[in-house]
């Protein structure tokens, strides 16, 4: 009997839980490893000209400790999903929840600055684990008729990660008096800052102690009977969980285990699909998007905006992220994801060009003339809004089909890894490219836009109403 015809006869594909709000509940909590990533992503943002004055350190020394989180996350994100299927994913979550911890308090309590490298390295890793482990899990305990909203979960959750560290960052600012360094609770703003994240890490630790085990790890390990348990608790009592169970085994057995192996062919080393799917996670971070979350109050402090305000300023743009964000969870499966990838592109080019514009500007007393300065900032939130709206979620939605049954695990591992590589080269770039010349780093990100296009026109093909059977 076929997977198709097993989930027909156990009735998983029209399942409804007793309870959606428990389900709910659930899929919420798994992505608090989403929340955490989002906050750690955007929060080192209040302390980066802290840092740099607290430890006397030029730009490219500054970028490393900024980026080295992103190593980390590599190492995470490459190590999780074995160690998910030899511990279980609730055990993965928790180790995750406690190196967050303890890298939070790390953080801010450094001695020195190769201190607090390690410590966000530390924090790294666990934010690696759980940016696998939390949508993972989602797919395997969600109803299948249920999925696709509960999974959007994971990337809702790291906006408003980013959108929280920034408000929590700009109201503790305002309580040092508008200065990083200035005391708050004995210690300084910035170390204070990076020690809040704790809250969010202990939070996550005690949801995984909430709810149940995946049931699809419970079965390869041979605990039938508490599967079948968490399976009437998540996808109702009607359904046949014999059945239920049956189909998951045989689905398990039957997957092909791709490997590198597997990736292998072609003119170039990889086969042309996985090399259109590095190309996608490549240019998502080429444009500079991380550049407005990991260095924005500095990037506005450069061209002589208050800090309290370019605070604020980052606060409005997550918010804009989250806006973006809703636009393409709504759009994404009615407009299709090429058409929203090339409205993406063509609005980031107008942003980011703008913004080039306005930095060319001499600066006058410190600060951008008033219509540059204006414009540098509606451009950044243009750039922001229609980066959300398409290659945020879009990039993602894309890695998750397009890929062929047989490489499609194997093949998004090195497509993340190259996200997180040119993750790392945007960010550790930045500072030392920003003392150089800042508007030509806007040109180099305006190039990356443009040359987005014709990729997406020439070499991605559009996804949308197919079934995952028929990529390759």
């Amino acid at each position: 009997m076929t997977s198709t015809a097993q989930a027909q006869k156990s009735g998983a594909g029209t399942a409804h839980p007793d309870h959606l709000g428990h389900v709910i509940f659930i899929a919420a909590a798994a992505a608090m490893g989403g929340f955490l990533f989002g906050y750690d992503s955007s929060v080192i943002n209040g302390a980066v000209e802290a840092i740099r004055g607290r430890y006397d350190v030029g730009s490219a020394a500054l970028a490393q400790v900024i980026a080295i989180a992103l190593i980390g996350c590599a190492i995470g994100a490459a190590t999780a999903g074995r160690i998910a299927d030899r511990i279980g994913r609730i055990r993965c979550m928790q180790i995750s929840a406690v190196l967050f911890t303890v890298s939070a308090v790390g953080s801010a309590l450094p001695f020195a600055l190769y201190d607090l490298a390690f410590w966000r390295v530390v924090g790294g890793f666990a934010i690696g684990m759980a940016s696998v482990i939390g949508p993972a899990y989602i797919a395997e305990v969600a109803p299948p008729a249920y999925r696709g909203r509960l999974g959007s979960f994971q990337q809702a959750a790291i906006v408003i990660g980013i959108a929280v560290s920034q408000l929590v960052n700009w109201g503790l600012l305002n309580a040092a008096g508008g200065d990083q360094r200035g005391k708050l609770m004995g210690l300084e703003a910035w170390q204070v800052m990076l020690g809040v994240m704790v809250i969010p890490a202990v939070l996550y630790g005690l949801l995984s102690f909430a709810i149940p085990e995946s049931p699809r790890f419970l079965i390869s390990v041979g605990k039938r009977e508490r599967a079948r348990e968490i399976l009437a608790e998540v996808e109702g009592d009607k359904i046949d969980l014999d059945a239920r169970v049956a189909e998951i085994e045989h689905a398990m057995k039957s997957e092909h285990k791709s490997t590198f192996k597997d990736l292998l062919g072609g003119s170039f080393f990889f086969k042309p699909i996985v090399w259109v799917g590095i190309g996608l996670s490549v240019f998502q971070q080429f444009v500079g998007i991380n550049v407005a979350f990991y260095y924005s109050s500095t990037l506005w402090q450069s061209v002589g905006v208050d800090p309290t305000d370019s605070f604020l300023y980052s606060f409005t743009t997550s918010i804009i992220n989250i806006v973006g964000t809703v636009i393409a969870m709504i759009f994404v499966d009615r407009v299709g994801r090429r058409p929203l990838a090339l409205i993406g592109s063509v609005g980031m080019v107008i942003g980011l060009a703008l913004e080039a514009w306005a930095f060319s500007f001499d600066l006058v007393d410190g600060k951008l003339p008033a219509a540059q300065g204006w414009t540098a900032l509606i451009a950044a939130h243009v750039f922001v809004l229609f980066f959300a709206l398409s290659w945020g979620v879009v990039v993602w939605v894309f890695l998750g089909e397009m890929f062929p049954n047989k490489l499609r695990a194997a093949a998004l591992g090195v497509a993340a890894a190259a996200q997180w590589i040119a993750n790392w080269a945007i960010t550790a770039s930045f500072p030392s490219l920003a003392d150089w010349n800042l508007s030509a780093t806007y040109v180099i990100y305006t190039v990356f836009a443009a040359l987005s296009i014709p990729f997406v026109l020439k070499y991605v093909k559009e996804t949308k109403g197919k079934a995952l059977e028929e990529m390759g």
